[in-house]
């Protein structure tokens, strides 16, 4: 091989780089929709204590769950930002043969999983 050859990356490496992708946009909708469902969750319960009441109060709670829904919304659309920006550093890398691999995506999304997680169950627990 000539030394003035650009060793590429193969295609399956671009194609491996574009699954990621594509899991983590797909990751992202699973996150906006459920935290869609949260804020609807709390409407549907707050309609059902109008209806069971036939009057204008809403069933005791905390009513965080607008909050950590909307919080849900934000965590996927950022991680859908993040997942194209991380793709085409990857995809330069790649180009470039300078890959590392990148482990605080997976932190982040870990640790705002885990946050909004905690949240729903501090939210669900009686008393609390």
């Amino acid at each position: 091989m000539d030394n003035n050859e650009k060793i590429t990356a193969s295609p399956s490496d671009h194609l491996a780089n574009e699954r990621t992708f594509l899991a983590w946009i797909r990751t992202s909708i699973a996150i906006m929709g459920f935290g869609f469902v949260v804020v609807k969750f709390a409407l549907f319960i707050k309609e059902v204590s109008l209806v069971l009441t036939n009057k204008q109060a809403i069933l005791p709670g905390k009513g965080y769950s607008t909050q950590i829904g909307i919080l849900l919304v934000a965590i996927g659309a950022f991680m859908a930002f993040y997942a194209y920006w991380r793709y085409r550093i990857t995809e330069k890398q790649l180009l470039n043969k300078t890959y590392k691999p990148s482990y605080l995506p997976s932190l982040i999304l870990t640790l705002a999983i885990l946050t909004v997680g905690i949240l729903l169950v501090m939210y669900l627990i009686p008393g609390l």
